[in-house]
């Protein structure tokens, strides 16, 4: 596969991995090999971050010639679901990304982790504590004091192969027995602190079954996973740093009793995304759509990557936003801006252009006859002439934007107003004579006049100079659909986050910040072509931004279209 970099877009921003990678090419530590990998717990959906993760883990391996896994590590069977395996290879592939043979399972390696623990008892570097979880974390110490030894630290090593063996066969109660790492319990380093590696778990697993009574923790099982498949990098986010010297500790343990060959992989940390105007945490995502503040895990307003496509996001788009962020050690704040303008350059380049009016208010055209229509074209596509053109019918009856009607302009205002001459985009000139009104003074409908010989692309119609150009749609060829108009989720920056001047500082509830305005459902005209619209196709509507045609609840015939973006950023003030 090729190296996706927009051809562009901005310059490819710092990557500090890339460096390491080169640096290891140069001395030849792995023979050039470059296998990188993916793991995310199948116990959520994936969101915006983990679209960083996947662009930078694959895309590395794509551009050095290597391999990226897909792993699912499934070490807590009372969370994980295959729903969420299935969502999350389909969101991968969405983006664009190809493991082709390299999809595991930390479940494909319980029997060797199993082993693994065995021999760490056996050479004094494990044992099995029977207090409780309380009672080790009482003993673990703080940041300023070290831990305390647990008076279970010096069983002997028979006594700690038979309780480990028989928490396997289940003898004991969830919570009974945990097995710790024998390291240093005055460690500077917290994680040192004899931490726990396996727990007493009597619940079916959605892979191995009931076979398991016993369960790794993540923090044993990773790095034995890097090391089973030969991951030379070991990518992950800045919270996974303080862990490094234990995934160090247990892989050198382990090469010593001969379990893997050196070189052994690098775990390698980069800042995680943290953008404006969104929520990340697993916890409020949940809170969001368990309380109903939004319609579900794939709610376009939600920053899940299922969401996202539903939206109309590109996988394109979100390749150019990892590569204009770039990766970098310190945490950092990205507007979510830049990640809208990315999908914007993206759309502009693919979207074909339609017509729709969004806020419909009637234009009769007095004398044209009624019954008769012609055609008029238009561009698919003002950049790429060899998509060609498009017919759009004329008549009588057009709908327009009401936006596009004043009866007493305001300075400046070029579209219709009584006496006015615009020009009907791709159609003809007309002349405003006036209006409709209901009994209440309401406006109805807008009166104009056209101009037979200044149709659009015919001799003479340049000869028409008006300022104004207003598109429009036929009444008696047009489809009426329902058209979304999202915008962003919440209302300020940093959601929760306490307010300048806030005397008491304190975090505020993120749900305060929820916008009110974050989704809008009208009725909208549209032009006749996007009648029988398919699932997921992506349009320009001029003047109102990108559009993708819904791909939950569209019908044929009767498609659904969100709006993906805005022509511009509306929230630069």
């Amino acid at each position: 596969m090729s190296h996706h970099t927009p051809k562009d877009s901005a310059p490819v921003a710092s990557n500090f991995i890339r460096n390491i990678i080169e640096e290891d090419n140069r001395s030849g530590k792995w023979s050039g090999r470059v296998e990188t990998r993916f793991p995310p717990e199948p116990n959520g959906y994936l969101h915006y971050g983990h679209a960083k993760s996947i662009c930078l883990n694959f895309g590395l391996a794509e551009q050095y010639g290597g391999a990226c896994h897909l792993r699912f590590d499934d070490t807590n069977p009372e969370k994980e679901e295959q729903e969420y395996v299935d969502a999350i290879i389909e969101a991968v592939r969405w983006l664009g990304f190809d493991w082709g043979t390299h999809l595991y399972f930390a479940s494909d390696y319980f029997d060797r982790m199993y082993e693994c623990a065995e021999y760490l008892i056996r050479v004094g570097k494990a044992y099995v504590d029977s207090l409780s979880a309380e009672q080790i974390r009482a003993l673990r110490g703080t940041l300023t004091e070290p831990g305390q030894n647990s008076p279970y630290r010096d069983r002997s090593v028979e006594e700690n192969l038979d309780l480990f063996r028989r928490m396997r066969d289940g003898e004991f109660a969830d919570g009974a027995h945990v097995l710790r790492a024998k390291i240093d319990m005055a460690s500077p380093n917290i994680n040192l602190r004899d931490p726990v590696i396996y727990r007493i778990r009597k619940a079916v697993h959605h892979r191995a079954g009931n076979k398991w009574c016993v369960y790794p923790m993540y923090t044993f099982a990773h790095p034995i996973e890097d090391a089973i498949e030969r991951i030379t990098h070991s990518i992950c986010t800045l919270e996974f740093e303080d862990q490094r010297p234990f995934y160090d500790w247990l892989l050198d343990a382990l090469a010593e009793g001969g379990f893997f060959p050196r070189p052994l992989p690098q775990q390698i940390e980069f800042a995680r995304l943290n953008l404006t105007y969104v929520v990340l945490s697993k916890r409020k995502l949940i809170q969001l759509v368990d309380e109903g503040h939004v319609a579900g895990w794939d709610d376009p307003r939600l920053p899940t990557l299922i969401g996202a496509r539903r939206r109309g996001y590109t996988p394109e788009g979100f390749r150019r936003f990892a590569e204009r962020i770039g990766v970098s050690k310190a945490d950092s704040w990205i507007d979510i801006g830049v990640l809208e303008e990315c999908m914007r350059e993206h759309l502009n380049e693919v979207a074909e252009r339609r017509v729709a009016v969004l806020d419909p208010l009637k234009l009769i055209i007095t004398n044209y006859p009624e019954g008769q229509s012609e055609r008029c074209q238009a561009p698919n596509h003002p950049l790429k002439p060899e998509l060609g053109k498009r017919d759009l019918p004329f008549s009588r009856e057009l709908w327009i934007e009401r936006e596009d009607f004043m009866e007493e302009p305001v300075k400046g205002y070029h579209r219709l107003y009584p006496g006015n001459m615009v020009r009907l985009r791709y159609g003809f000139v007309i002349r405003c004579t006036g209006c409709q009104k209901d009994a209440n003074g309401n406006i109805t409908a807008v009166l104009a006049e056209y101009l037979p010989d200044s149709k659009s692309g015919t001799p003479g119609a340049d000869n028409y100079k008006v300022k104004g150009n207003v598109h429009w749609v036929s009444a008696a060829h047009g489809c009426q659909v329902e058209v979304r108009l999202y915008d962003r989720l919440f209302a300020h920056p940093y959601p929760g986050a306490r307010r300048d001047g806030d005397p008491d500082g304190q975090e505020r509830d993120f749900l305060d910040d929820l916008n009110p305005e974050s989704k809008r459902t009208l009725r909208a005209w549209v032009e006749p072509s996007l009648g029988h619209a398919r699932p997921e196709a992506r349009f320009q509507f001029e003047r109102h931004g990108y559009f993708v045609v819904d791909r939950v609840d569209s019908r044929d015939g009767a498609p659904v279209f969100n709006r993906t973006v805005t022509l511009k950023d509306t929230w630069k003030k």
